[in-house]
This record gives C-alpha cells, sequence and structure tokens, in this order.
C-alpha cells in the first residue's frame, strides 16, 4: 500500500469517526435550541452512538461478502443524507432519527480497517492500523473542537450540515483512488451475521478484546457527554468552544496511536492493554479533581482527559490487532463482533453516565470509570501468568495467522 493511499484511508478514518463524536459538544446548544434538557438532548448522542454499533453489526459483514469500493461509497453517500435530515430537524424525534442515520452508516472506518489489514504484509500490520487510527483520533479530536466552536457561533446546526459538506467532497474523492478488491466470502447475508455472532461464542481471545474495550469506551463516552454539561453549568459558565479546545488537547493521542502499533507488533497487545487500563484508572482520580470549579479544576480536567484519550485509543490499537490475527478470511466478521460490543459499551456510557451525573455530579462520573475498568483489569491479572504479562505474543501478527491463548 503507498503512502497516500494510507493517508487517504486515514483521512476517511478521521471524517467517519468525527461523525460520532461532535454531537457530544452541541448536547447544551441542542437543548437550548430545540427547548428541551441536556438529560433528553444527549439522547442525540446515544442515538448516534447505538446507530454506529448497529450498523457495524449490520453493514460491516458486508466487507467480506462485497467490494470493499463500492460499500465504502454507498455508506458515505447514506451518511451525507443523514446529517443533512439531523441539521434540518425541527423537533429532538427528527434529530434522533437523523443521528441513528448517521451513526448506522458512517461505519467508513471498520469496513477501511480490514481492506488495510489485507493490502499489507503482516509484520506492517498493526503498524498500518495505528495510522489508521490516528486519523479517526485526529477526526474525533477535530471535530469536537470545531463543532464546539461553529455552534457557539453559528448554532448546533451549522456542524451537522458542515459535516455533510466534508462527507460529500470525500465521496468525489474516493470514487476516483479507492482500489478494487475482491470478496473473501460467498456466504449468504444471513450467514454472515451468524457468523459474527458464533465467532463471539467460540473464540475467547475475541471476548477478551470486546470485554477490555467496551468497559474502557463506556468510561470514555460517559465522560465526555457530560464533560459539555458540566463546563457549560454553573460549575464553570463557560461556553461550548471549551469544550472543543478540550478536545484539541487529545492531539497528543494522534502520536500516541502509531507508536502503540509498533508495541503491539514487538511485545504483543498484552502490555499495551495492561498500561492502557491502568492509564484510565489514574485518569478517573486525576478527573475527579475537576469538581472544584477553579484553575486546578480546568488543570485536572485537561490532564485526565488527555491520560483518558491516550488510554482509550491506545487500547483499541491493541485490542483490534489482537483481533485481527485470529481468522485473516473472516476479519470483518471479527472486527464486526469487537466494534459492536465496544460501541454498545459506548452508547450504555453515554446514557448511563448523563443519568449519573444528574444524580451524583462530575464525581459520580469519575466514580463510574473507576467501576467500568475494575472487572476488566481484574480479569486480564487474574488469567495472564505475570511471565506473560511482559511478553505476550497472543496475538503476533506471524505467517500463521493464528492467535495464541494465553498458556
Amino acid at each position: 500500500m503507498s503512502s497516500r493511499m494510507l493517508f487517504v484511508l486515514a483521512v476517511t478514518c478521521g471524517v467517519a469517526v468525527g461523525n460520532i463524536y461532535f454531537p457530544q459538544t452541541l448536547v447544551p446548544l441542542i437543548a437550548t435550541g430545540l427547548h428541551t434538557s441536556s438529560d433528553e438532548a444527549a439522547l442525540a448522542v446515544s442515538a448516534t452512538q447505538i446507530g454506529y454499533a448497529s450498523g457495524i453489526f449490520l453493514l460491516v459483514p458486508l466487507g467480506d461478502r462485497l467490494p470493499h469500493r463500492r460499500l465504502l461509497l454507498a455508506l458515505l453517500g447514506l451518511t451525507g443524507f443523514g446529517l443533512l435530515l439531523a441539521g434540518c430537524a425541527r423537533n429532538l424525534s427528527l434529530l434522533v432519527a437523523g443521528s441513528v442515520l448517521i451513526g448506522l452508516t458512517t461505519v467508513g472506518a471498520q469496513v477501511i480497517g480490514p481492506l488495510a489489514a489485507g493490502l499489507v504484509e503482516d509484520q506492517r500490520r498493526a503498524a498500518v492500523l495505528g495510522t489508521l487510527l490516528s486519523g479517526s483520533v485526529g477526526g474525533m479530536i477535530l471535530a469536537r473542537a470545531f463543532s464546539g466552536t461553529l455552534g457557539e457561533w453559528f448554532g448546533w446546526r451549522v456542524p451537522y450540515l458542515a459535516a455533510a459538506v466534508l462527507v460529500f467532497l470525500l465521496l468525489a474523492v474516493l470514487s476516483r483512488m479507492l482500489p478494487y478488491t475482491s470478496p473473501q466470502s460467498r456466504e449468504r447475508y444471513p450467514s454472515l451475521l451468524a457468523e459474527s455472532l458464533r465467532l463471539l461464542f467460540t473464540e475467547p481471545e475475541l471476548r477478551r478484546s470486546c470485554l477490555y474495550q467496551a468497559a474502557v469506551f463506556a468510561g470514555f463516552s460517559a465522560v465526555w457527554t457530560t464533560l459539555a454539561i458540566l463546563l457549560t453549568g454553573p460549575v464553570y459558565g463557560l461556553g461550548t468552544s471549551a469544550v472543543g479546545l478540550f478536545a484539541l488537547v487529545g492531539g497528543v493521542t494522534a502520536c500516541c496511536t502509531p507508536l502503540a502499533g509498533g508495541w503491539v507488533d514487538r511485545q504483543g497487545p498484552g502490555p499495551v492493554n495492561l498500561v492502557c487500563m491502568f492509564g484510565v484508572l489514574v485518569s478517573a482520580a486525576v478527573l475527579a479533581g475537576g469538581t472544584h470549579g477553579d484553575r486546578s479544576g480546568l488543570i485536572a480536567l485537561i490532564i485526565g482527559t488527555l491520560l483518558l484519550d491516550v488510554a482509550m485509543q491506545c487500547g483499541m490499537v491493541a485490542n483490534q490487532a489482537r483481533v485481527y490475527a485470529l481468522r485473516p478470511e473472516r476479519r470483518s466478521r471479527l472486527n464486526t463482533a469487537y466494534m459492536t460490543c465496544a460501541y454498545l459499551g459506548g452508547s450504555a456510557g453515554s446514557w448511563i453516565g448523563s443519568h449519573v451525573y444528574d444524580l451524583f455530579g462530575w464525581a459520580g462520573v469519575c466514580g463510574f470509570v473507576v467501576v467500568l475498568t475494575m472487572p476488566a483489569l481484574l480479569r486480564h491479572l487474574l488469567t495472564t501468568p505475570a511471565r506473560k504479562r511482559g511478553r505476550d505474543r497472543s496475538s503476533a501478527v506471524g505467517d500463521s495467522g493464528a492467535c495464541r491463548p494465553p498458556q
């Protein structure tokens, strides 16, 4: 794969993933614009993530059955339509419907992952995945930053409409650049869906990755959904553009994910997972300092969100590399099971996190992150022998393509 093609695919990942995250900064503006509560406005975030999890389960398996080019272009076109629908919505119900459509179809990054994995040699796969994830991280960061600023200046609808323009421009570029690939499977669509579920039951290393990422991503989503409410509320009294500036701080994550990919290539996912889960716990402790509402509180929020972003995204690289190494001919279906679980966790985290915030405030959200992470960390510590935590090669991408479970 050429560096130019890798760059284009990374940008595509960024645009697709950005559509999931930019509504997080708009919750207070949506609540004001549609005359509803922040709790109800947060449904736009949850609906996007639920749609995304559904799209991963229902549409990503088609990457093994249909040419990637045709599938990706169709998904981008539908995403652009969903963004236009949401941006023109006159009530919360239409906004939620548009959000579901956006989430359902903006699964391009999950189509690109298996495509790229099949275009590079085994020893470069995790590094390439790290580069693609850095594009996703960049999209997530820029989307939250610009949506908060655009929303505060011009209203909550403008970020949706601007995102639609970007998607249609990208559709035009990719229609000229995407390579043609042959499908990996001739199975019927119902069989593809059933296979994703079957793999979840038969592959213990897949279940392991699903647990780790669902737990961490749920906490991540809870924090970012409620952060906008905290910053724009009476404690800090800031605008939504401040939430976007917080997202820019996470730009360092885009540099960390390729490094994490190289680490996984050398040592396997075990050490990366362990460090990332400890990082999430540390971030929760630091974020708890944000309850103060003064300068020290803002510093705590900046450092805590940075740690959380880095830990979550680097863990994603480790878990995805483990999953892709299991069965090369079933990568789209493996990715379907993995990402469905991850984003169901994220959807639940957004929804539960907003309720936790209403009941217990910001400190409750930080405690919620700890409660989510501890089961995954304990599972890792109790089932991985100490001698393997530092040299876990269970998903090393060797010639066999098989994943060796812990001994």
